[in-house]
């Protein structure tokens, strides 16, 4: 366990705007303001995209030595774990398994608030001279991505980061493009992107919603 970057501790400084806008996105029916605009996953296609991830890491990075996995809470840990176990039946062997707890991690919303801060860090494994895969969910700004590696280098040097993101929708802030990526979408400011996986949602699918 390592000891949180920004303490839990400190005062909450959250925008009220940030609270409304965060429970909108997890609860979309409580908001006349955020409306499901399209479909953009199901169940089936988010597990056939990350298959073909699975196999594109281990391709380009010319096996699973050394590989390890990092996923940014919420829904980037357990796209992680199932990346990594989809690649452990590759493999035959196991990939090491880490976390990464971001307040403000889902970057469409971040703007809304302050930068994102780490809280937690959870490796059993040590991250010096690994290929580290971090894995998220949405890579809008990169601000998130950013904050993740800041954290994993106080862990010490890995031979190489790597970011796998389910979707990318573009509006960088910060010159950070992913590695592996699942889906590009072209967005607008106005449009969120709401990734629901069954171990956090109770349900499985990539959702394009828009403001009004």
């Amino acid at each position: 366990m390592f000891a949180a970057v920004c303490p839990a501790s400190l005062p909450r400084t959250f925008p009220p705007a940030y609270d409304a806008a965060f429970m909108n996105s997890r609860h979309p029916e409580r908001s006349s303001e955020i409306r499901e605009k399209t479909q953009l996953m199901s169940a089936s296609e988010i597990e056939r995209t990350l298959i073909r991830l699975a196999h594109e890491i281990v391709e380009k990075n010319d096996g699973t030595d050394d590989l390890a996995f990092v996923g940014i809470r919420r829904r980037g840990v357990p796209l992680a774990q199932r990346l990594a176990k989809i690649i452990q039946r590759i493999a035959k062997k196991p990939v090491p398994m880490g976390t990464l707890d971001i307040t403000l991690y889902r970057d469409d919303l971040s703007t809304l608030g302050p930068k994102p801060v780490v809280q937690k860090t959870e490796m059993e494994f040590p991250v010096a001279g690994k290929s580290v895969v971090l894995v998220d969910d949405v890579l809008y700004t990169g601000r998130t991505a950013r904050a993740a590696m800041d954290a994993l280098f106080h862990h010490g040097r890995p031979k190489r980061v790597q970011l796998c993101v389910l979707i990318d929708r573009g509006h960088r802030e910060l010159p950070i493009e992913a590695a592996f990526v699942g889906r590009t979408v072209q967005t607008t400011a106005q449009q969120i992107i709401e990734v629901l996986v069954q171990e956090v949602d109770d349900a499985e699918k990539v959702l394009l919603m828009e403001k009004q």
